[in-house]
């Protein structure tokens, strides 16, 4: 993983509504509304958080008729710890 991809997946996390999302995403798949319901944000907001989330490869989405369920990519979230710890334990 490139030191920009990491950048950009790190500037995505120091938002606290994209963090709080990971948090609940990190129980299971969640649909849209199970997660507006734990959030004070609006639709639209979900839905631009969600997309900043997805275009880094860190939440998937399926769609099921009406709606859309999403949850964490556990392989990206691996490479993302992979590259912290080697970056950690390179200065060790």
């Amino acid at each position: 993983m490139p030191y920009k991809v990491l950048g950009a997946t790190l500037k995505a996390l120091s938002d606290p509504n994209r963090l709080k999302i990971i948090d609940i995403l990190s129980y299971g798949e969640k649909c849209a509304n199970d997660i507006l319901k734990e959030l004070d944000i609006t639709q639209p907001t979900l839905s631009h958080h969600m997309k900043v989330l997805q275009e880094l490869n860190l939440v998937v989405c399926r769609k099921s008729g009406l709606w859309r369920y999403y949850s964490l990519n556990h392989e990206e979230w691996v490479r993302v710890h992979e590259v912290l710890s080697y970056i950690y334990n390179e200065k060790i």
